[in-house]
């Protein structure tokens, strides 16, 4: 039964995630106005989760059909270093996204604007960075085994060797501990930068004697709302998909007994989930991208062309609320 559930969960999250991330990957390469060199992390993003799932999950599904790994020791360890990669160059991606961010939102004029030279060479940083920490496990340094009910690959988190396990140890702040604490001190940062701009404008708009400077569309949600919502969101999306991944990898080193393989390849997937998560967070929550959206592909449009119209006639101090809920 299990098997069964597990395959078609896995279904589902791959397809969803593969269409997701492949439209967002057409829609900014073939909308003149979206190849911005921010936008180019976006899209190195929506290229990592395309390339884990279309990698990930079939044969996951077909390892569920026959109750077992059946493709053999060497693809066991190229499907577990694919899934590493990628999944460390996602993460990588999703720093230089909030760093960006938080240099257009936090410093404003003062910081120096991302050029697509800087934007290129971030996102080969990530990439060459990502497969030579997950290259280590092919000379000794830890390794690639099956994992939970044995229909998917990924680190040996059961070895009782130290040597392997110092691998694990800082893997968990390359890959977690340390992005998490940088995406959480960006974010709040944002949120103070915003919080006193919108304080800012208040102050203006009493000493002008005005109710406030704000069309009356942008009135119903305040930038600093609207902003706090999505870096919520982001945040906390991203800690629950890979939490139960770094609880299952450390209770496996600690604590052996309690890692049932049920346990140890549902936390897997759920990793592998945020590859859904991120064509809705970094590329739905864009303006730009939606009003693309729904010129290409109206049918998955989340928005009204006349509302995406709209937001570009607002006044000056409106566009600005809107640059930063946009970046």
């Amino acid at each position: 039964m299990w098997y069964g559930i597990l395959a078609f969960v896995v279904t589902v999250v791959g397809l969803c995630s593969i269409c997701g991330n492949f439209v967002v990957i057409w829609v900014f390469m073939n909308t003149k106005a979206l190849r911005s060199p921010a936008n180019t992390l976006v899209v190195s993003l929506a290229v990592s989760d395309f390339i884990m799932m279309t990698c990930m999950f079939p044969p996951l599904v077909l390892n569920c059909y026959w109750g077992t790994w059946i493709f053999g020791p060497l693809f066991c360890e190229v499907y577990a270093f694919i899934g590493n990669t990628v999944g460390c160059a996602s993460i990588g991606n999703m720093i230089f996204i909030t760093f960006d961010r938080y240099n257009v939102i936090v410093k404003g004029v003062s910081g120096k604007p991302l050029s697509q030279k800087n934007a290129t060479l971030q996102v080969l940083f990530v990439w060459i960075c990502s497969i030579m920490w997950c290259v280590f496990p092919f000379f000794g340094w830890n390794r690639y085994v099956p994992e939970g009910n044995m229909t998917a690959c990924g680190t040996d988190y059961l070895t009782e060797d130290e040597f392997s396990r110092s691998y694990l140890y800082i893997y968990s702040v390359w890959v977690y501990i340390g992005p998490l604490a940088l995406i959480i001190y960006c974010y709040l940062h944002i949120v103070s930068a915003v919080a006193t701009h919108e304080k800012q404008m208040r102050d203006q708009a009493k000493k002008m004697g005005v109710k406030s400077l704000r069309t009356e569309e942008a009135k119903k949600t305040s930038a600093e709302c609207r902003l706090a919502k999505v870096a919520l969101t982001t945040v906390s999306l991203w800690f629950m998909a890979w939490t139960p991944y770094l609880i299952i990898n450390w209770a496996g080193m600690f604590y052996p007994s309690v890692v049932s393989p049920l346990f140890s390849i549902w936390g897997s997937v759920f990793a592998k989930s945020n590859a859904v998560y991120n064509p809705i967070v970094y590329a739905i929550s864009h303006p730009k991208y939606r009003a693309a959206l729904y010129k290409k592909l109206p049918c998955l449009a989340c928005s009204t062309e006349s509302a995406d119209e709209g937001s570009a006639t607002n006044s000056a101090t409106t566009t600005t609320a809107e640059k930063y809920e946009s970046a």
